[in-house]
């Protein structure tokens, strides 16, 4: 809104219509005050921040042998972005993939042996069963030959023998137990070789998994969409694990944040519209041409910075055409809600004066009349007049500084808004 050359107090002293400019008829434009439901809106300046922001860094230690993209290219998710050497790391996998192999033979070796241990308990068995036998045999002949030589059919000593025979037969049958014992636990002993050696397997299968995870190392990917910035090392170089300084910096753009702030004495109207829909919000580069880009309000901060008095904001936005750019500053309009049946005349309508701000109104008669106003917000251009004006009367809005109160005007025809 610019000044005008003939305020409100001077046109008040002027009413006679009295001097050059009261005498002659005015060419001006004009546009009819509309009534219109007008959004409700802050206005502030914002920062615009990437959605997220990855550091690039390798896991693993090696020469870098291939970059697969440009400085500021925008990438995919899954995009190669770097090769490292995996000469060494390859060599680290086939070592540990034979180690598997060698005790994989080592398992068979060891189930082979609990075959042989379990032959062996049953051999075991089988040779006490016979002595079970045998001893039982020899009981009876030594109980038979002491009756027949308690009836004196034979002698002492062929009595004694028999008795001698028997517990000759008895120790065979413990020695056959004890080998039985001994058979058992051997199977056992193998079966926990066999368990020891299916542990270094698993322990095997850890390393190859391992060596895998290295050797993937060795391919950098991509792991968000997004825009990469500068290249920190060149092909050639030899790059550390986990270095201080990334080797890229990938900054995710689609969607894109911008950080505003609003005054604490907002936030009653904040919560309160945003309880009830999904704020928008608008965001432009200063002295950009086009339409603003659209968002939402996505977050509120929980608290009021005590040293500024404000609540930090955020509004997520497509940015489809990426015509945000993170760290660029932005005007920021957020959008309450609206307000039905305003009256609304275009912003170059309204002039300011000693008084206060006013319009001219062009009146049935054709002339140019000034009428003091009460202006509300001021949105795409137009203007609320919250008292002054009703709806339909029109108002100059180009010639103005020609004018004076009741100086006679022509509307220019075709031109009118």
């Amino acid at each position: 809104m610019g000044l005008s050359a003939c305020n409100a107090s001077d046109a008040t002293s002027s009413r006679d219509g009295k001097g050059d400019k009261g005498n002659r008829v005015v060419s001006v434009v004009v546009s009819r005050a509309a009534q219109k439901t007008v959004p409700v809106q802050v206005r502030t300046t914002g920062t615009v921040k990437a959605y997220s922001t990855v550091s690039i860094k390798s896991q693993v230690e090696g020469r870098l042998t291939g970059v697969y993209f440009q400085e500021g290219q925008e990438v995919k998710k899954g995009k190669l972005l770097f090769t490292i050497d995996s000469r060494a790391l390859e060599a680290n996998l086939r070592q540990a993939q034979a180690m598997r192999a060698k005790d994989l033979a080592q398992i068979q070796q060891a189930k082979a042996n609990v075959g042989k241990a379990i032959a062996q308990v049953n051999q075991a068995k089988a040779n006490l069963a016979k002595a079970i036998a045998e001893s039982k045999y020899a009981n009876a002949q030594a109980q038979r030959y002491l009756s027949l030589e308690k009836e004196g059919a034979i002698s002492r000593e062929q009595a004694e023998q028999f008795q001698t025979n028997a517990i000759s037969q008895q120790a065979t049958v413990t020695a056959a137990q004890n080998a039985v014992a001994d058979a058992i636990a051997a199977v056992a002993a193998a079966k926990a070789d066999v368990t020891n050696a299916q542990a270094v397997v698993e322990a095997d299968e850890a390393a190859i998994a391992n060596a895998q995870i290295e050797l993937s190392y060795t391919s950098i990917k991509s792991p968000i969409d997004g825009r990469t910035g500068n290249l920190q090392i060149n092909q050639g170089n030899l790059v550390k694990a986990n270095a201080d300084d990334p080797i890229i910096v990938i900054s995710q753009i689609r969607p894109i944040y911008v950080s505003f702030s609003l005054p604490q004495r907002l936030l009653p109207d904040l919560k309160k519209y945003s309880a009830e829909n999904k704020l928008i919000v608008e965001a432009q580069p200063p002295k950009t041409p086009g339409r603003p880009v659209r968002g939402q309000l996505t977050f509120v901060d929980s608290g009021v910075n005590p040293q500024t008095g404000t609540i930090e904001l955020k509004g997520t936005f497509p940015n489809q055409e990426g015509s945000l750019v993170p760290g660029q500053f932005v005007n920021v309009v957020l959008r309450l809600t609206q307000q039905p049946n305003m009256i609304t005349v275009p912003s170059v309508a309204v002039q300011t004066g000693q008084k206060g701000q006013y319009v001219y109104v062009v009146t049935a008669d054709q002339t140019a009349e000034v009428r003091p106003v009460v202006v509300g917000q001021t949105f795409n251009n137009q203007t609320v007049i919250q008292r002054g004006l009703q709806a339909g009367e029109q108002v100059v809005t180009d010639g103005q500084f020609n004018l004076v109160p009741h100086a006679k005007v022509n509307i220019k025809p075709g031109l009118s808004r």
